[in-house]
């Protein structure tokens, strides 16, 4: 075990966050990119994105609980989570560097369909992100105290890789989004599989006390489920504008005009990467800063619960503020900040929220089930909402969608009682 462990310095704390970073940072590139490159470079229609962007969904829905439970009762390459944190960082690199050849991969492959191959390519990445996601937070847990130190550890990750997730979108907006692409595959492997080896796991996990386990030895199903349909409003809103906002900036902002050359009509293309990159970037830029200096001091006075509904409903007007006002990219990113408040909520206090409800010796089980309140929203968006946005002559749609969404989700919350600690 490496000193700097063993005497649990900020050191140590920067390299434990690293490899859920790089699954952080994998995704920021997924969000930013994928949409873009299946439009401008393959030419997708909306429908057809959608069912790519249903792929990921659905190995989600698998992934997380199960990987979390094996990773709980396995051990080889000299760990239970290192084995799950490198395959995951190999296979999303790999595919990373798959995303911008989609063409390539298809005519090597001899698969007739270009939709087949590109669906194929983000099932695999998201499934790589899946994999990784949960062993990442998990680390954290095995390898540090109860208690400051813990919470030392979750804060550390939080601030590094939403850092990072800024930094992914600040590469799209200023070098574009095939830059961000193949800097991304090479980041996600370096900090997975070296930070990996520089953490010693231990070989038994630490048990609850009988005291702990008797004090969470039930767990609230109502306070519960009323959390998991909450929060899927929330994602539900979010994964809307995640996947579509390039149709809103195509026909709102950034328009081509009619009989344009095709140099011309890729300077646009490139400029609405461009702006994807900058909304994403304002909005993750406060969702990093504001869990811990904004939201946290004012959970402590006015509780979780109300401090999530009210970042929500914040994020539903100005969703809706993009309906009806916006027609310029600086009023897009004026209104993205406003709804980086509601991201800062989203990202953070739902799982504090939950984790109050549940029996704690069962966490590992009821985190994984947690995550279908985030993916089944994603497999709604991306299967059923392709065609209406798509048919929709107004793409107004786009945020009309996840305003309503996020304003469901806040009278939600309002159903949700605060839990005593």
């Amino acid at each position: 075990m490496l000193n700097i462990q063993k005497k649990l310095t900020n050191l140590f704390y920067l390299i434990l966050s690293l490899p859920a970073t790089a699954m952080g940072f994998a995704l920021s590139i997924q969000i930013s990119a994928l949409s873009w490159i299946l439009i401008t470079k393959f030419n997708l229609d909306l429908h057809e994105m959608g069912f790519v962007w249903a792929a990921g969904p659905i190995a989600g829905l698998i992934a997380q609980p199960i990987v979390g439970l094996i990773s709980d009762n396995v051990w080889f390459w000299g760990g239970r989570r290192r084995p799950f944190i490198i395959i995951g960082g190999v296979l999303a690199s790999l595919m990373l560097l798959s995303l911008p050849n989609i063409d390539v991969i298809q005519k090597i492959t001899g698969i007739e369909s270009l939709v087949a191959v590109a669906m194929i390519i983000a099932l695999t990445l998201d499934l790589s992100i899946n994999v990784s996601f949960n062993p990442t937070r998990s680390i954290i847990a095995d390898v540090t105290p109860e208690g400051e130190a813990r919470t030392k550890g979750y804060t550390w990750m939080q601030t590094i890789s939403g850092s990072f997730g800024v930094l992914a979108y600040a590469i799209g907006a200023i070098f574009g989004n095939y830059l961000l692409i193949y800097f991304g595959s090479i980041l996600v492997l370096i900090l997975t599989i070296i930070p990996s080896f520089m953490i010693e796991e231990k070989r038994q996990l630490q048990s609850l006390t009988e005291e702990e386990l008797d004090s969470s030895s039930s767990t609230n199903w109502i306070e519960y489920l009323k959390t998991n349909f909450a929060n899927a409003f929330s994602w539900l809103g979010v994964q809307t504008m995640f996947v579509f906002i390039i149709a809103f900036i195509a026909q709102k902002i950034n328009i081509k005009p009619e009989g344009i050359s095709q140099a011309e009509i890729e300077g646009i293309d490139k400029i609405t990467g461009q702006i994807i990159s900058i909304s994403f970037l304002i909005l993750n830029a406060v969702g990093a800063i504001l869990p811990k200096f904004v939201l946290q001091p004012i959970a402590k006075k006015i509780g979780r619960v109300k401090t999530q509904m009210v970042s929500v409903a914040v994020m539903s007007l100005a969703y809706f503020g993009i309906t009806f006002f916006v027609r310029s990219s600086e009023m897009l990113y004026l209104f993205m900040a406003i709804a980086g408040i509601g991201w800062a909520a989203i990202v953070s206090l739902p799982f504090a929220i939950m984790s109050e409800t549940v029996n704690k010796a069962k966490m590992g089980f009821f985190m994984g089930m947690f995550n279908l309140s985030i993916v089944i929203p994603q497999l709604i968006v991306s299967s059923f909402f392709g065609k209406v946005i798509e048919n929709s002559i107004d793409k107004n749609i786009v945020f009309l969608i996840s305003g309503i969404s996020l304003a469901i989700s806040s009278v939600l919350w309002l159903t949700v009682k605060e839990q005593k600690a």
